[in-house]
């Protein structure tokens, strides 16, 4: 059983930044996919970033591409999202997922394995 734990989120102004991690424990993840994806109040979760287990290969969602970077630490088991320029509508709840089953390409086809964390919020105020 694998658990996630994120961390980072508050209440920035538009234009800042702010860095999110996820931490995880139960198993090492240096093998698998991991992932970012956000919902915000009365809408689904949607994908945000996913980065492969090497973190060469990375996909982003349209509406963050050139603003948010995601990274890894293996030897931590950790991994990050740096998120610059945030926009009114960045403001969400954060979850950081992974699966065993997906790539970078499918992470957002929530395959049965998918472990979640608990979320970190994301305010971005004008």
């Amino acid at each position: 059983q694998v658990q996630l734990v994120e961390s980072g989120g508050g209440l920035v102004q538009a234009g800042g930044s702010l860095r999110l991690s996820c931490v995880a424990s139960g198993r090492s993840l240096s093998s698998y996919v991991m992932g970012w994806f956000r919902q915000a109040p009365g809408k689904e979760r949607d994908f945000v970033a996913a980065i492969s287990w090497s973190a060469v290969s990375t996909r982003y969602a349209d509406s963050v591409k050139g603003r948010f970077t995601v990274s890894r630490d293996n030897a931590k088991n950790t991994m990050y999202l740096q998120m610059d320029s945030l926009k009114l509508e960045d403001t969400a709840v954060y979850y950081c997922a992974t699966s065993m089953s997906a790539t970078i390409w499918t992470l957002d086809r929530n395959y049965s394995d998918m472990s979640w964390g608990q979320g970190t919020q994301v305010t971005v105020s004008s």
